[in-house]
């Protein structure tokens, strides 16, 4: 386990994170949620905007035929 200090930062509490417990991004976004005396920080929800943008990028032909049909087995009656 590793210790810390809070510190303030303009008008926030901010705390150093150790290397070893370091995220690998930055370069999104985090959410920080307070429980009790604990205080846990994760990476933020995906929003829909950045999923719409994704759809956005595909060309107007993209899935024009539609898509294949897979056969499908018959399945036992239950």
């Amino acid at each position: 386990m590793s210790t810390t200090r809070v510190f303030k930062s303009g008008n926030s509490q901010a705390v150093r994170i150790p290397s070893e417990l370091q995220f690998d991004r930055t370069d999104i976004d985090y959410e920080i949620v307070r429980d009790g005396d604990e205080i846990r920080i994760r990476p933020a929800k995906r929003r829909l905007k950045q999923l719409t943008d994704k759809f956005a990028g595909f060309s107007s032909s993209f899935m024009a035929k539609g898509r294949p049909r897979d056969d499908q087995s018959e399945r036992e009656a239950l």
